[in-house]
């Protein structure tokens, strides 16, 4: 039975706690507290790293109900990860004290992989940029356009004509899979209502 609970992974250590004379209740029970014994706890120079092959720093705009124009600007830092090693994404969540574990795809039933995703501005602002400033090598250049949209986003210029178009070249250059709609699509909602706006 011992070995069958080791199998599958209930015991995640090399029967330390049965040498430690734990019975199967207390192995069961005290499980998490193994788990986190048991991965050491990594420097940010690997988080760093590990974001430099598996992470994004993403700009988007989308379809929008909540907004005038009927768009909206958004933006994230994701992590992605294979269900295995959740203890990396747990470890990006504790270092940085903000966003949430969630599944990577929620269109691709196939699709098992996990992903650590930070989305509020405070967090992105307060705790993302200063963790990663001056650290990417790989991924310095979308770094650096993330952030610019970030302050066009924080003095408002998203909600103009100008701010979006800047913000769509700089999207339309970042995380280069080709984008379901023209940039000229979006930029005519911010100047149509713009000019329904100087006309009142």
């Amino acid at each position: 039975m011992l070995e069958s609970l080791v199998n599958n992974n209930l015991l995640v250590y090399d029967l330390v706690t049965s040498k430690n004379g734990y019975s199967l209740m207390d192995m069961r029970q005290d499980n998490q507290q193994e788990r986190l014994v048991s991965m050491k706890l990594l420097s940010d120079d690997y988080l760093i790293g590990f974001t430099e092959g598996e992470g994004m720093f993403y700009i988007g705009i989308v379809r929008s109900l909540e907004t005038k124009t009927g768009w909206q600007v958004i933006y994230f830092l994701k992590v992605s990860q294979n269900p295995i090693g959740i203890e990396v994404l747990n470890q990006f969540k504790d270092r940085l004290g903000c966003g949430y574990i969630k599944q990577n795809s929620q269109t691709d039933k196939t699709d098992k992989s996990l992903a650590y995703v930070v989305r509020d501005f405070l967090s992105l602002k307060k705790k993302v940029i200063p963790f990663f400033e001056g650290k990417l090598v790989i991924k310095k250049e979308a770094f650096e356009k993330f952030k610019q949209v970030l302050k066009l986003v924080e003095t408002k210029q998203h909600l103009t004509a100008a701010g979006i178009k800047e913000i769509l070249e700089i999207a339309y250059s970042m995380n280069t899979q080709k984008r379901r709609v023209e940039k000229q699509v979006i930029l005519e909602a911010y100047m149509k209502l713009e000019s329904s706006q100087a006309i009142r």
